[in-house]
């Protein structure tokens, strides 16, 4: 299939770099690019975080509806923007810098959630286009984030 450059970088971007090719856990290695944006969004504070984190996943809708456009097929396992670009939702407001290991715990709830796509994300999987794809990943996110502070705040309170 030919496709014009925007449309490439398009899909390139959708795919992860080329990470959503992954033959198994396509999902999970593109949602490791989320571990980067965490690490670049560090220096903001939290409100400006937490625009940055709108703002990218309100980006990812139409990259992923593009990408499913190009493949044909409703949320194909290749595009990975919807994990990597909701991603830093789920660990929002985290002393992650702090202690690293807590990166590693929202990163396996994230993929949990995702996974289990807990009411009403399995639900919203089912709208059109890049809407669908993304969807599901932020609710999954929100609870992954519940998750995540409700595991910090039991260890934080175990440690003391």
């Amino acid at each position: 299939m030919l496709m014009s450059i925007r449309t490439g970088i398009i899909v390139w971007l959708a795919t992860g770099f080329g990470l959503g090719y992954s033959p198994v856990a396509s999902g999970t290695a593109g949602a490791l690019l989320g571990l980067w944006i965490v690490a670049l969004l560090r220096p903001l504070d939290w409100g400006w975080q937490a625009g940055a984190i709108v703002a990218l996943a309100a980006l990812a809708a139409p990259i992923c509806n593009v990408a499913e456009r190009f493949f044909a097929k409703k949320d194909d396992g290749r595009i990975v923007a919807d994990e990597y670009l909701t991603f830093p939702l789920c660990v929002i407001g985290l002393p992650w810098p702090e202690h690293p290991w807590l990166l590693a715990v929202a990163f396996v709830v994230n993929r949990l959630m995702d996974i289990v796509k807990p009411p009403p994300a399995r639900r919203l999987q089912k709208l059109a286009g890049g809407a669908g794809i993304v969807a599901d990943d932020v609710i999954s996110c929100l609870y992954a984030l519940a998750a995540n502070h409700l595991i910090w705040l039991l260890i934080s309170r175990w440690e003391r």
